[in-house]
């Protein structure tokens, strides 16, 4: 399961009851998607919830594939986001709290670890990878983004 499987609204059941409907929990889930990239109703919600939805869609939606907001485009860009707040050295409690301010959005810090640790058996593969093809520009590169992930 991709890590935006379990990415979560913050205050889910007060922005439905804001909207005056019903939509998942799942950040990423294909109805949510749809309010957030189509806009309905954010009018109804309180200034501080308007301002952060309309972040997190200005920073994942905005992309100009024909298949706009399902392109794929919104995880990848949120998993580059995840990726760059590890890289500043932030762990899984501090990521899931600054996601949490910016966009109220959160996850569980266990998922987080295990995204990460996912994402450094991927990079320590790559690696060897590279190793094996004798590509050391590659190499080195897919090396020095692992010790970003690692601290």
């Amino acid at each position: 399961m991709a890590i935006t499987d379990k990415i979560y609204l913050k205050n889910h059941r007060q922005l439905c009851s804001q909207l005056e409907t019903t939509v998942p929990k799942g950040a990423f889930k294909g109805a949510t998607l749809d309010v957030l990239f189509q806009g309905e109703g954010l009018e109804k919600l309180d200034d501080a919830s308007r301002e952060r939805v309309l972040e997190f869609a200005e920073d994942f939606l905005d992309c100009d594939c024909p298949d706009n907001p399902y392109c794929g485009c919104p995880e990848r860009k949120f998993v580059r986001y995840l990726l760059e707040l590890r890289s500043q050295g932030l762990g899984p409690d501090a990521i899931v709290d600054v996601m949490s301010d910016e966009y109220m959005v959160y996850a569980y810090p266990g998922d987080v670890l295990s995204f990460l640790d996912d994402a450094v058996r991927t990079l320590e593969a790559a690696e060897a990878l590279a190793a094996v093809e004798g590509d050391r520009e590659a190499r080195e590169r897919i090396r020095s983004a692992g010790r970003e992930l690692t601290g």
